[in-house]
């Protein structure tokens, strides 16, 4: 699967957060929602997600730092306006992300989507996506909430964004 974002209804994904301050000079600490931190940085505009609505912005320098991400925003040239910022959404639009290569899924398109079993029992939709280190989770909400492996050929028999289906070979009470 291709990167982790929330998707939001005005198709921009939440790529990101601003963290915290970090130094004197205006930079931030960022927590990305990329499955490598700083492939953030490959995006450009980024939004911020402000109380007056979403704010275009761009980093102006960005690196890796232990295992985060720290980045100069053009906004930001002191401590005071980098603390203002903490808890911040730092967003994109759809479009700036590359298309997704054959069979794989940006997590976002697949919210949302029902999932069935090949015994077309209705498990419920997609509310959101885990990261556990030896495969993805969806995990779906309907009558009761169930965790099902996102692993193709084996758990994961179709995928039809079109229609809005996931077909599973999966027994839900697992």
């Amino acid at each position: 699967m291709k990167e982790d974002a929330r998707v939001l209804k005005d198709e921009r994904l939440v790529m990101g957060r601003i963290a915290a301050p970090f130094g004197v000079k205006g930079w931030v600490r960022i927590i990305a929602y990329t499955a490598v931190a700083d492939n953030l940085l490959d995006y450009s505009p980024w939004y911020l997600k402000l109380p007056g609505g979403w704010q275009a912005t761009a980093p102006l320098a960005g690196r890796l730092h232990g295992k985060g991400l720290v980045v100069q925003l053009k906004e930001c040239q002191d401590r005071e306006a980098a603390a203002a910022l903490t808890g911040t959404d730092i967003g994109i639009y759809r479009s700036q992300l590359p298309p997704a290569e054959a069979d794989e899924y940006y997590w976002s398109d697949l919210i949302g989507l029902q999932v069935i079993t090949r015994d077309d029992r209705v498990l419920g939709v997609v509310d959101h996506l885990l990261e556990t280190g030896a495969n993805d989770v969806m995990v779906v909400k309907g009558e009761q909430e169930c965790l099902v492996p996102f692993i193709t050929d084996q758990v994961i028999e179709s995928v039809d964004l079109e229609a809005r289906l996931i077909r599973v070979d999966w027994d839900p009470d697992f």
